[in-house]
């Protein structure tokens, strides 16, 4: 159940992890995402910290690889 757990939040996390409309949007967002996910899944397994450190990392690759084509969330809340 952990591991299913654990999975769908990272899918979850890579999906959403594309919010803006900039490149740096994308990467704040994926990594706030990512870190929120992260801190979930290091708590199962007793590191929050190092998993928020973790998550926020790929979170924010994750949201800088991805083209403003492929999904738009719209405009950022801090925008």
């Amino acid at each position: 159940m952990n591991v299913f757990l654990t999975t769908a939040l990272i899918v979850s996390a890579l999906t959403l992890s594309a919010c803006g409309s900039s490149t740096g949007d994308r990467a704040l967002s994926g990594a706030g995402i990512g870190a929120g996910v992260g801190a979930l899944g290091g708590l199962m397994l007793g590191a929050p910290v190092q998993g928020a450190i973790i998550g926020g990392a790929v979170g924010a690759g994750a949201g800088a690889l991805t083209k403003e084509n492929t999904i738009d969330l719209g405009k950022p809340i801090w925008r």
